[in-house]
């Protein structure tokens, strides 16, 4: 009898490992691209986010709109300009810049990478569009009419998002480190280890220059630190658990990913990688 019992709790935990088997070659089969993109689709500890923030101010969010966003686009970097937005997206063979109507979501205009680069952050500058790959140390400029691809330069990081000041590119690598960058030769100026009142906040990514203060989602969390780009401090997190309801993940959705500023009527909009909706929002801060 002891056998017997002993035979059906081993068939017990094969069928469910079978089950979870089964789970995983499902997802990876609905999106091989993202599974083969390596740590960024691997969920990562990040103790700054829910360690200790008392003497940082902290701020939740009101929805003032509610916008279409394409479900297909895995967003990597948003921009607000003249009335429109410009979006790069990522994964390999489904990388993009795009011009974007906010009230319909309607494309606009479109530019493919190629199948081999991962698209990441867009910036403007000078009437020039910045677009960052991942892993290829690339990245390309754009007139921002036309689209047309006017150079390429290089870095020796990932690229992961970028924004610019009044004088320098600002660029992400994933790790804590904020990188200034000459706008023209794309020289490193200097940089900056972003932090808080618990060590260096790591793996930092999309970024939106925002009334003096960089903005940057924190990769895989619900937060967007709000940084001093002097001293790399956070002077504020921003909270958005809870934007995206249940009923709008039924669909598969990636994390929070995307910024964007309208400094002419002091509009902040925010995104995710697959997500169907995008967000005008006025920040709360918490007492």
């Amino acid at each position: 009898m002891r056998y017997l019992l002993n035979r059906l709790g081993t068939l017990r935990i094969n069928i469910a490992l079978l089950s979870v088997f089964a789970t995983v070659v499902l997802f990876a089969t609905a999106f091989p691209e993202y599974l083969s993109s390596g740590d960024r689709s691997s969920p990562q500890r990040h103790k700054t986010v829910s360690g200790n923030t008392s003497a940082i101010p902290v701020y939740t969010y009101k929805v003032i709109n509610i916008f279409p966003h394409d479900r297909n686009a895995f967003t990597q970097g948003l921009i607000f300009e003249d009335g429109v937005f410009i979006e790069g997206t990522g994964l390999h063979g489904r990388s993009s810049l795009r011009r974007v109507s906010i009230e319909t979501g309607e494309i606009l205009e479109y530019h493919e990478l190629p199948s081999h680069l991962f698209g990441e952050g867009v910036t403007l500058y000078d009437d020039k569009i910045i677009q960052l790959t991942w892993r290829s140390n690339v990245g390309f400029v754009y007139d921002k009419d036309s689209f047309e691809l006017l150079r390429e330069f290089s870095y020796p990081t990932e690229g992961w998002g970028v924004t610019c000041d009044d004088t320098h590119l600002i660029m992400s690598d994933g790790t804590a480190n904020l990188y200034f960058l000459h706008p023209e030769s794309f020289e490193e100026q200097k940089r900056i280890k972003v932090h808080d009142n618990e060590g260096s906040v790591e793996r930092l990514n999309e970024l939106e220059y925002v009334d003096g203060e960089i903005y940057a989602n924190v990769f895989q969390t619900n937060r967007i630190a709000r940084i001093n780009p002097k001293s790399g401090r956070v002077v504020g997190w921003i909270d958005l658990t809870g934007i995206l309801t249940k009923e709008d993940r039924r669909e598969p959705v990636d994390v929070l990913n995307g910024i964007a500023y309208d400094p002419e009527d002091n509009r902040l909009f925010v995104t995710g990688k697959l997500w169907s909706k995008l967000f005008e929002i006025e920040l709360v801060r918490l007492e």
